[in-house]
């Protein structure tokens, strides 16, 4: 068994396994529709900072369970909403609703900070804040059966967590207005048209094990190149492409391995798979 699945052995809202250089996070709340709840929000970045930073994990599937990917935000996580701590002076309040939203956020975001590719498998309604969560994945992929809503205009909110920056670079524009405004379902034949997901497959064991093959294509490469290529392509979506440009020469001046280079050229004229050093594990060098 991998270290990473003792140490994360505990959670309750999410399961890990590891097969050879792919993780694969599952949620697996499949009687509560995999609702994001409280445990989910504790649970998802320490996991997600668990295997950023081990060494040998070069891919990351995320997946689910039951009927649902998930139903979007469980409602015990509002319910503290009229509780004492909201009746507080209005600045103070609002400070500290912006510091929760931006702690949810933040959970997020790692899954853009993380140096590996992660791969989304929907299958199921992906509700509310699950749309703010694959929208941060590098790539995503639905069952047949899979549908999309953002669900939050329903509930009377404006979508916080991501869904409303993140889809309109993912989707054309006037369509994801469309959907935000109205909150209607879309299926997973709309989503793959409009480039939100890249396959459909006919069901969830046939989409796992193809969305697993992928990741373990993806290991086979230098995890070097990969984790340049993610950074690269998501500060090119950020910023110009002349910055764009100029931030990839500086990062090739520093990271450019001449030995990796000529290591999968052999392992292609000699019909083998190439052989790459994992990178370091991403441990903080400072303790207090």
């Amino acid at each position: 068994m991998h270290p990473l699945q003792t140490e994360l052995a505990d959670m309750a809202a999410l399961s890990l396994t590891v097969d050879g250089a792919v993780a694969h996070l599952v949620l697996n709340r499949p009687d509560a529709l995999n609702t994001l709840n409280t445990a989910f929000w504790q649970e998802l970045p320490k996991a997600l900072r668990a295997i950023g930073a081990t060494a040998d994990i070069r891919a990351l599937v995320i997946s689910s369970t039951g009927k649902h990917f998930t139903a979007g935000m469980d409602l015990n996580v509002f319910a503290g909403l009229n509780g004492p701590e909201f009746q507080l002076e209005a600045s103070r309040r609002a400070e500290m609703i912006r510091r929760w939203v931006l702690e949810l956020q933040a959970c997020f975001n790692l899954l853009e900070e993380i140096r590996i590719p992660v791969l989304m498998a929907v299958q199921g309604g992906c509700i509310g804040g699950g749309i703010d969560m694959i929208a941060a994945a590098d790539c995503r992929y639905a069952t047949e059966n899979a549908f999309f809503t953002i669900k939050e205009i329903d509930l009377a909110m404006t979508a916080d967590l991501g869904t409303l920056q993140r889809l309109p670079t993912l989707m054309p524009q006037g369509v994801v207005r469309e959907l935000a405004y109205t909150g209607r379902k879309f299926s997973a034949q709309e989503a793959l048209r409009y480039g939100l997901v890249n396959e459909v497959y006919s069901d969830h064991d046939t989409m796992i094990a193809a969305v697993m093959a992928i990741a373990h294509t993806i290991a086979g490469h230098s995890p070097m190149a990969i984790h340049g290529t993610k950074e690269m392509l998501n500060y090119a979506r950020d910023n110009s492409v002349a910055d764009g440009l100029r931030y990839a020469a500086t990062w090739q001046s520093g990271m450019f391995h001449a030995h990796e280079v000529l290591e999968a050229m052999s392992a292609g004229f000699e019909k083998r798979a190439p052989v790459f050093e994992n990178l370091q594990p991403n441990i903080p060098k400072i303790t207090r």
